[in-house]
């Protein structure tokens, strides 16, 4: 059964249409004969007007396409982009987390690390993913599975998909936030190619954790922020209902994203968005993964490093707080240079205080 968000109803009342023209037994009076030319012509009105939504949504709108129950999920570009999948579970430490799948797999005869943040598709699989929160144990078996990765020079792939990380009790005693942040450090100490791709939601910590590559790809409908518009206009205005408002204030969508250098490409979704064709998405998806990857197939391991490190320092520099990235050099050279001020000065004010307490000596022996 199709699920249709509130601003697509229109769309499901042609399809409905549709769906009784294309049924030779849709009346009474037993087998009727199919109307071929005005099923062509609720199918193209169904396009003009998909066409007309989604040229137009908002950043609220585009946050419920994300979050469609329909679209797509990381099991399901696991299935259909890899080949030869490993599964690969637990942290060493605690335990298992399934609100992520990891393993290697084959891509396109290219060995590499797969780490996808998983919701599930049904009550169920949400139930026992954890709705994509992952838990410390997931991010620590993902930090282990990247070092691996990174001894044997394995490119890695990461499928970004949730609301952020589980803020559960048990979660936040086994260490959520220092997990977090050993996940981030090593994603940027790796020496090997990671590519990110976010493919629903993109929350938080818990995206960031995984999403720190050296390319950061992001579906057209989809959306990357520090907390949700719900969380947001809370905290702000004390109302969520305030959400489109926070949502506009975020910049959270993809043309936003790219146009502040946060992310680096966007794939574009079929009309109407992922869900409504999913072998053009697997395609568009599998074009840009080869070729981000060919990027890095002559770059050495020093270079693919450096390249990450000066992505994220470059991040908001043309903003305020440095006009260019040439100004990285002298930004450092002026840091040196007041740090050997700070330290003539600290032995100038040693120096002063020995002669006062020498001078009053001094006068306390006359």
């Amino acid at each position: 059964m199709k699920n249709y968000l509130n601003f697509e109803l229109e769309v499901k009342d042609l399809e409905k249409e549709l769906d009784l023209l294309k049924d030779p037994y849709n009346n009474k009076e037993g087998l009727s004969e199919v109307d071929t030319k005005k099923i062509i012509k609720t199918e193209e009105e169904i396009d003009q007007k998909l066409k007309s939504i989604y040229s137009n949504l908002d950043p609220w709108q585009i946050t419920m396409v994300a979050r469609h129950e329909d679209r797509p999920k990381s099991k399901f570009f696991i299935d259909h982009l890899f080949n030869d999948f490993i599964p690969l579970s637990g942290d060493r430490y605690y335990g298992e987390d399934k609100s992520v799948l990891t393993g290697f797999a084959k891509f396109n005869g290219q060995s590499v690390l797969v780490i996808g943040q998983e919701k599930g598709d049904s009550l169920e699989s949400r139930i026992k993913r954890n709705f994509g929160m992952m838990r410390p144990e997931g991010y620590r078996k993902t930090i282990r599975l990247m070092k691996l990765a990174d001894k044997f020079k394995i490119p890695i792939i990461s499928f970004i998909d949730t609301p952020g990380a589980y803020p559960g009790v048990g979660a936040e005693e086994r260490g959520q936030a220092e997990a977090i942040a050993k996940s981030i450090e090593c994603c940027m100490e790796l020496k090997v190619p990671t590519l990110s791709v976010i493919i629903g939601e993109g929350g938080s910590g818990g995206a960031i954790a995984l999403a720190s590559s050296n390319k950061v790809i992001m579906f057209e409908n989809a959306i990357y922020s520090v907390i949700s518009p719900e969380g947001c206009a809370t905290i702000l205005w004390r109302d969520p209902k305030r959400m489109l408002e926070a949502a506009k204030a975020m910049k959270l969508s993809s043309k936003d994203l790219l146009d502040l250098k946060i992310i680096d490409e966007i794939i574009q979704e079929p009309l109407g968005g992922a869900h409504r064709n999913r072998d053009l998405i697997i395609e568009n998806l599998k074009l840009s993964i080869s070729k981000n990857l060919k990027i890095y197939e002559d770059m050495s391991g020093d270079e693919i490093f450096n390249e990450r490190k000066n992505k994220f320092l470059n991040i908001g520099r043309n903003h305020g707080f440095i006009e260019s990235s040439e100004n990285l050099i002298s930004l450092s050279s002026k840091s040196a240079l007041y740090e050997k001020m700070s330290r003539n000065k600290k032995n100038i004010i040693i120096l002063l205080s020995g002669i006062i307490i020498l001078s009053v000596f001094f006068l306390i022996s006359l």
